[in-house]
């Protein structure tokens, strides 16, 4: 069987993720902390880049870090329920529909500011009227 390994550089480009942000997902514990050749550098293997796409692939939905932390957790746990998995997702889910509605708001807030502008003289204008109340 051959394993492949990876040096950080290689990581980092094969991941589209950043030296540092690898050496701080490290240091926070997300990622092992892993060997390092006679040279000194680090090496890592496939288990570590699939585990670093999972981190990349649950901040890009919007996970937290402390989220993620989680969802490993649960992924290392192989045989367990799916069912915290389940509710976690749920949870972020319910949030994520809070802040579209949240934004909605705002977006409706700032059509009938611009609504208000009659194109004058910013002495006369309603938006920073209605911004100064």
């Amino acid at each position: 069987m051959n394993q492949v390994a990876f040096t950080i550089g290689q990581l980092a480009r094969s991941t589209d993720t950043k030296a540092v942000t690898i050496r701080y997902y490290e240091q926070i514990g997300l990622l092992p902390a892993v060997p390092r050749n006679s040279s000194g550098y680090r090496v890592y293997s496939e288990a570590e880049r699939d585990r670093l796409l999972f981190i990349r692939r649950g901040r890009a939905l919007g996970f937290s870090l402390d989220d993620v932390r989680e969802l490993l957790e649960l992924a290392d746990h192989r045989q367990a329920s799916c069912a915290a998995v389940d509710a976690k997702v749920e949870a972020h889910l319910e949030q994520v529909r809070e802040r579209l509605r949240d934004l909605q708001g705002l977006e409706q807030e700032l059509q009938r500011l611009l609504s208000c502008c009659q194109g004058g003289v910013i002495e006369e204008c309603r938006i920073i009227d209605s911004l100064s109340r």
